[in-house]
């Protein structure tokens, strides 16, 4: 069984088929696709399965914590399902490709005092940008 899969399970999210493969879609290292893409997807496998039952059980995934909504440039919303192990992302500028990476270090410690302005910093979200190397290859 998948790892979200079983998240969702321990949580009892109500497991019917469309939501089982709206999770089944979603699952993987470096999966970042559009609400589009898991329709697409999830469709293929369920093709009885329809755009606002996707778009609502993605809504769910992102209120219960165990998908996060990445949003890049003004691109489409992206779905992550690695919403418990502390990443950030690399985004290819041209074809929007997102990967998760893992630098050391800790960004809320990069944060001096003085630039603080009074919050409690509780987290940060770092983008890398640059081309990926299909991208690059193009040129």
């Amino acid at each position: 069984m998948s790892d979200l899969l079983e998240r969702l399970r321990r949580r009892g999210w109500r497991m019917t088929a469309q939501r089982r493969v709206v999770a089944e879609v979603l699952d993987g290292e470096h999966v970042h696709l559009t609400a589009d893409e898991v329709l697409a997807r999830a469709a293929a496998r369920l093709p009885e399965i329809s755009r606002a039952t996707v778009y609502n059980a993605l809504g769910e995934l992102v209120l219960l914590g165990e998908v996060r909504e990445v949003a890049t440039d003004g691109r489409a919303k992206r779905y992550d399902p690695n919403a418990h192990r502390s990443h950030h992302h690399l985004v290819c500028s041209d074809c929007g490709t997102i990967r998760d990476v893992h630098p050391g270090g800790d960004p809320l410690a990069d944060l001096p005092a003085s630039e603080r302005f009074g919050f409690t910093v509780s987290g940060a979200e770092l983008t890398y940008r640059g081309r990926c190397p299909d991208c690059a290859a193009r040129t």
